[in-house]
């Protein structure tokens, strides 16, 4: 029996979807951009070096990209809506878990693990459904969903300052614990496109048959053999370097403030304004990308590479206003990378290998993001200074940028020389014709 692929509404549904994904986005990223604000208060807690508070979030971090395929992978077999309400009980559990402040060890298993595995399986179906659901209008969609991550850190950061002031650190996770359960009424909503099946198979007899009655074919639990495509490897070289820069800045930026002397609540609104800017990078790029003025990887390049070189530069600010225009500057750019480098995945692997290939990128990604955190924490202890943690984030993502070019060297490559045969298929088939005349 053929079955293909239901072609995308563009609309209708499909901004229902967009609106789900919204919210989930806002209560699994905009609460892990958030972390940073229980940084000093856990450190002071139990007594520990920068580096060694520093594993929790990176645990968290890189649960969320590890549990990718296996998310990709369970979306596969059964539904996008079923996996997200699995990810919300998850994230819910590790929060409320980690209210019970066992100790250090417990908030890598708790905040780390539960919570890192629940993000990634609320996360990755989400972006899934908003991709099968869109395509001439992928990027703005994609764009607009991702915008619920700025929206809710723009709320988060002054409401998580004020619930650990009142309730202490404990207390404000049990209370992001009991928001996260609002992620299985999002996962509720997300209704999966119902694939197109042939009405009538001709059997072997020749006798017409009921092509519902016959079993679906079993679809594929992982398409690893994407791993052979350079274009994919080279983009996961860039997913590595970039990770490795992408969570430093939100970790680093509370503590760097208040090392200068800021007031506590400052810094909480430098995260507030940050989320502003970050939202309007993902609307505006992704209109800008819409347009189809440049090629996806061609923006992409470019935003990586200025949003390296402001980190490099963020640290020579030794005042509030001056770290929040660079901060807004980071934030606008980070907007604009998170609203294309995930759709730029269907440009190298098609829309059909897509869940595949976001779970593929994700797990390689965990690299940089389980490493990244840790070593800038062990870079501020040598060194007694914050601003050590945004030089290496801003080298980290000058770094990735290359990666970028090269994909795009390649693909464009790989499409003149596809244009270029089916021209000569063209001019041999014309000859071909002329001489039966």
């Amino acid at each position: 029996m053929k079955e293909r692929r239901a072609i995308p509404p563009d609309g209708g549904y499909g901004w229902v979807v967009v609106m789900s994904a919204f919210f989930i986005m806002g209560l699994t990223a905009a609460v892990l951009k958030n972390f940073g604000l229980f940084f000093l208060d856990i450190q002071t807690h139990f007594g520990v070096r920068t580096s060694t508070t520093s594993w929790v979030t990176s645990t968290t971090i890189a649960m969320f990209h590890l549990g990718a395929p296996a998310a990709s992978a369970l979306t596969l077999q059964s539904s996008q809506r079923v996996v997200i309400i699995v990810g919300g009980l998850l994230s819910s559990a590790g929060m409320l878990l980690a209210s019970l402040d066992l100790s250090l060890p417990w908030l890598y298993l708790t905040m780390g693990i539960l919570q890192g595995m629940g993000i990634s399986f609320s996360w990755i179906p989400a972006n899934s459904m908003v991709s099968h659901y869109f395509d001439r209008w992928r990027p703005i969609a994609y764009a607009i969903a991702s915008s619920g991550e700025c929206v809710f850190a723009i709320m988060f950061g002054p409401l998580f300052q004020w619930l650990i002031e009142t309730y202490s650190w404990q207390g404000a996770l049990l209370i992001i614990g009991g928001l996260q359960l609002n992620l299985c009424v999002c996962g509720a909503l997300m209704r999966p496109l119902e694939t197109v099946q042939n009405p009538i198979q001709q059997t072997k007899d020749g006798v017409e048959a009921d092509a519902a009655v016959l079993p679906p074919k079993r679809k594929p639990l992982f398409h690893f053999s994407l791993l052979r495509k350079p274009e994919l490897l080279l983009y996961i070289l860039f997913a590595i370097f970039a990770a490795a820069g992408f969570f430093i800045p939100p970790l680093f930026l509370v503590p760097f403030a208040n090392s200068l002397g800021i007031d506590k609540y400052w810094p909480a609104s430098i995260l507030s304004v940050l989320a502003f800017a970050d939202l309007a990078g993902r609307l505006i790029c992704g209109w800008v990308a819409n347009m189809r003025l440049l090629r996806n990887l061609q923006l992409l390049t470019m935003v990586v590479t200025l949003l390296g070189v402001v980190l490099l530069l963020l640290p020579i600010g030794h005042n509030y206003w001056s770290i929040l225009v660079f901060s807004s500057l980071y934030g606008f750019l980070f907007g604009c990378v998170v609203a294309i480098h995930v759709t730029s995945i269907v440009d190298i692997v098609t829309l059909e290998a897509f869940d595949s290939g976001l779970g593929l990128f994700m797990l390689f990604r965990s690299i940089g993001g389980f490493i990244g955190p840790p070593a800038a924490g062990w870079l501020v202890d040598e060194m007694n200074d914050y601003g050590v943690a945004f030089y290496f984030s801003g080298l980290c993502l000058i770094t990735s940028a290359v990666f970028v070019v090269l994909v795009d060297l390649l693909i464009q490559r790989r499409k003149d020389v596809k244009a270029e045969g089916q021209q000569a298929m063209n001019q041999l088939e014309d000859w071909e014709g002329g001489k039966v005349k």
